[in-house]
């Protein structure tokens, strides 16, 4: 596995470290500090996932014309990093939207890039590896966040803000490994300085492609904003000083599996993976609806965090196998459009089912989804 692919791992894991410190917490913020609402905190979400995907888009074409991946990425977490006091700050709900767009927006700016970058460097037999293992790595520190953040809250009795504060170092520490550590890779013909989004240029994207965007966008539409998890927590009577242990639990599964799922992947038909991980998450939202006691919640949390390991990296695996190498930062832009706008969709719906019928029918929701997904996996014949 080459340097460089450990590197970025690191660097998402830091970056992680600091974002999940605070959106670990931020629905309890914005719900019991500012006094939003369940819906409030979906819209808000899904406006915040949305902004994160579609400015992908733009920053992987841009990265196609500009053949100069790694110089957005580091601008992207260079901005994530600046990001983080703003939330410290937030005195109303309006100002949490402004802050949570503006962060999402450097996530996009970097996360095509970098999923790019990856690509380019890595072998193609080693590629569902090591998005596996930038994925592991990446929600290593999606759970350390939560630890922290629960821990910091303990032990400065729920003061948020100042949780908030300390995640703004691991932000910029993040920028600066990306900075010194990690090469650019060099750009793949055509010349960086070509047609930026034409026609000519999509239709260069094979139709084997435009099937990994599909079903990207029908996983994101099945699985809501993981917000709601912790949500569902504090509705079952969690004490709020350990509901982020719900997230470290989910990333800590997340975490645990992305790596040997693939692996698998590069050994295995993934539409078997993809449809095996949807089950997975159907059986995560059933338990989550009808949750009564602990074990059930956190079986719920825990099936929930498989499904994200067994296809995350696997449809970044794919996009980049089917993409030409010129056109990856374009072709890892459409895919994460196409899942912000169902994530837009999916969190928004979530957040109207929790404040019409309650938490149960949230959940139910997502179940049904998963169903009408895996119907029109097995409708529709791939090649």
């Amino acid at each position: 596995m080459p340097r460089s692919v450990w590197m970025l791992g690191f660097v998402s894991l830091l970056m992680d470290v600091s974002s999940e410190m605070i959106h670990s917490l931020l629905p309890l913020f914005m719900v019991g500090a500012l006094g939003a609402s369940a819906l409030d905190v979906g819209i808000i979400e899904g406006m915040a996932q949305a902004t994160a995907l579609i400015t992908k888009t733009f920053a992987g074409v841009l990265s196609d014309y500009l053949g100069k991946r790694k110089a957005l990425a580091v601008l992207g977490y260079g901005l994530g990093a600046l990001c983080k006091p703003l939330f410290a700050l937030a005195g109303s709900t309006g100002m949490v939207l402004g802050v949570r767009l503006l962060d999402r927006a450097a996530k996009g700016i970097r996360g095509a890039p970098r999923d790019a970058l990856l690509a380019d460097i890595t072998p193609p037999g080693l590629r569902g590896a090591a998005f596996g293992l930038r994925q592991s790595l990446d929600t290593a520190g999606a759970f350390l966040g939560p630890l922290t953040g629960a821990a910091l809250l303990y032990w400065w009795t729920s003061d948020l803000r100042a949780v908030f504060w300390v995640a703004v170092l691991p932000a910029l520490l993040a920028a600066l490994l990306l900075a010194f550590t990690v090469p650019e890779a060099p750009p793949a013909a055509p010349a960086a300085g070509a047609a930026l989004f034409t026609r000519e240029r999509l239709a260069e994207l094979p139709r084997a492609f435009w099937w990994v965007v599909g079903a990207g966008a029908i996983f994101t539409l099945a699985r809501f904003s993981d917000a709601f998890l912790v949500l569902r927590a504090q509705n079952a009577g969690v004490p709020t000083a350990i509901v982020p242990l719900v997230m470290v639990l989910m990333n800590v599964v997340y975490a645990g599996t992305a790596y040997p799922f693939g692996r698998l992947s590069d050994q295995t038909d993934p539409r078997r993976l993809l449809a095996i991980s949807l089950v997975v998450l159907l059986a995560a939202d059933v338990l989550l609806a009808w949750a009564t006691s602990w074990p059930l919640l956190l079986a719920g949390v825990a099936l929930w965090g498989v499904h994200m390991g067994m296809s995350q990296g696997l449809l970044s695996a794919l996009v980049a196998a089917h993409a030409p190498p010129a056109l990856r930062g374009t072709a890892f832009g459409i895919f994460n459009l196409a899942c912000g706008l169902a994530l837009l969709a999916a969190s928004s719906l979530a957040g109207l089912l929790w404040e019409k019928a309650g938490p149960a029918a949230t959940f139910v929701g997502g179940a049904v989804l998963c169903v009408l997904a895996l119907a029109s996996m097995f409708s529709v014949r791939q090649r």
